[in-house]
């Protein structure tokens, strides 16, 4: 569990989550288990998640992650950061330059808003291609403990 020590995009320092934070960047590597495993993981059967012959038939140069896995790892970007107690509400996130194996994508984020309980981020994952995912993020938060306890 990541601790809550926000920074805010001007470097500032504030006492909670505050709009500005950025959250860690987040780099994970794109294995072809990982591609596969996520595909199969989330029953999506297509052949352009596994067979990296049936993918080139389609006019890609191999295979690619699917949006399921993409979804759980920007949910899990998010969750790690704010820790125990987080639950996601809402996850928007739209698709954009293919993740296949031998690449990396860097997750980052920042958030837009925090009302004392939910908090709302911006999450961008790139890899060498460019933007592959792009979307906001709702997290409902466990109450802060109050100063001095």
């Amino acid at each position: 569990m990541t601790p809550r020590t926000p920074t805010t995009t001007a470097g500032a320092s504030c006492p909670v989550p505050c709009a500005g934070t950025q959250l860690p960047p987040l780099t994970v590597p794109v294995t072809r288990t990982l591609i596969v495993a996520g595909a199969l993981a989330s029953r999506d059967y297509q052949d352009v998640h596994h067979d990296a012959e049936r993918a080139k038939e389609k006019g890609s140069p191999d295979i690619f992650m699917n949006i399921l896995t993409t979804n759980g790892l920007v949910g899990r970007y998010v969750t790690d950061y704010f820790g125990d107690g987080a639950v996601l509400r809402k996850v928007a996130i739209r698709l954009g330059a293919p993740n296949h194996p031998g690449d990396t994508m860097v997750l980052s984020g920042t958030i837009g808003a925090f009302d004392g309980t939910t908090a709302e981020v911006r999450v961008v994952g790139a890899n060498s291609l460019g933007n592959h995912v792009t979307g906001t993020v709702t997290v409902a938060l466990p109450p802060l403990p109050e100063a001095g306890t």
